[in-house]
């Protein structure tokens, strides 16, 4: 199951890699072309000359070594615009079917180029985007060798990235427990399958490989007020879509804080605690589903055991991000 073969930063019009960290290698001037699309999106997502003043790339916003998301409650874009949002994971996005905070993708294609002209993210119109690579030497035979018919086009831009993107599957101590390892996660992550199941109702919403089912929720993060994010209301202009927001997976969910659409809750810990009191935290919520109109009712023995089941959700490749966040 391919992560990532190596780790690309653009400075300028040159090419760089970092096999390791300690290391820091030219690329050559004239690299070999990309053999699949996965190793051309690759390049894509980490060269900066996608946005406007060449300073921003994917990977700026979707940190890899953070699960590719972002450590900020809200990301940087060119000219240190703030977006409006929280920028989720880009792993495990293979079983996805719909995209963005409020679903306005109905592709990872599709999303793939939404970062690249938004305004507070790089700020590049498509057209200028594919001239650019277009001017490129490595890039326009990297899509005219891949892409024969059609060659550099914003649709086959869009699917190489998508194409790397979708490479990003990660596996996880609960995957080798539910292939019958009963060692692989601890008895308190164990008791905590049965809460997200049960008691906790998480289940209702985060199902699946990957613990989403792509469904809109509102889960009381809306009120009009000082949380006056519409959500997908957005889009379909539905009164029901007030304030509903797209189920984010759980795979890695441990190491991707801050966490909600508005990046408002820095710990696990504190999300868990929200789901059980939320009107605590938000008293005068507006549409709030009916799942959560109760308090859950947790023991912070359950929501320990909870927050355990989620935490053996992480690759092993993350892994000591958890040992940090317990120092």
């Amino acid at each position: 199951m391919k992560i990532m073969s190596f780790t690309a930063i653009i400075l300028s019009s040159l090419f760089f890699f970092i096999p390791k960290a300690e290391e820091i290698q030219p690329l050559p001037l004239t690299p070999a072309l990309p053999t699949d699309a996965v190793e051309l999106g690759e390049r894509l997502f980490f060269d900066s000359i996608l946005s406007l003043d060449r300073t921003i790339s994917c990977a700026s916003c979707h940190l890899p070594e953070y699960a590719f998301a972002d450590t900020s409650a809200l990301s940087k874009g060119v000219a240190g615009a703030l977006g409006d949002r929280n920028t989720p994971s880009a792993m495990n996005m293979l079983s996805r079917e719909i995209f963005f905070w409020d679903g306005r993708a109905a592709t990872l294609a599709e999303q793939a180029l939404g970062p690249i002209e938004n305004p507070v993210e790089m700020n590049l119109p498509i057209d200028s985007a594919i001239a650019r690579l277009m001017a490129d030497e490595y890039y326009s035979a990297a899509f005219a060798a891949l892409y024969p018919e059609e060659g550099l086009t914003k649709e086959n831009l869009g699917l190489a990235i998508a194409a790397y993107e979708e490479s990003l599957e990660t596996g996880s101590a609960y995957d080798q427990f539910a292939d019958g390892d009963s060692s692989a996660i601890s008895a308190s992550a164990m008791r905590g399958i049965e809460i997200f199941n049960v008691k906790g109702k998480c289940f209702d919403c985060h199902f699946g490989p990957d613990m989403t089912g792509d469904e809109f929720k509102n889960i009381g993060t809306y009120n009009g007020q000082e949380f006056n994010d519409v959500g997908r209301f957005s889009e379909t202009k539905d009164s029901n879509d007030l304030g509903k927001f797209k189920v984010p997976g759980l795979r890695n969910v441990a190491v991707t804080a801050p966490y909600m659409h508005d990046g408002s809750f820095k710990t696990l810990r504190e999300v868990i605690e929200y789901y059980n009191t939320p009107d605590a935290f938000r008293p005068h919520a507006i549409g709030r589903d009916t799942l959560l109109r109760e308090p859950l009712g947790l023991t912070e023995q359950e929501m320990d055991d909870l927050e355990a089941f989620m935490r053996s959700l992480t690759a092993p490749q993350f892994e000591h991000l958890l040992a940090r966040k317990e120092e």
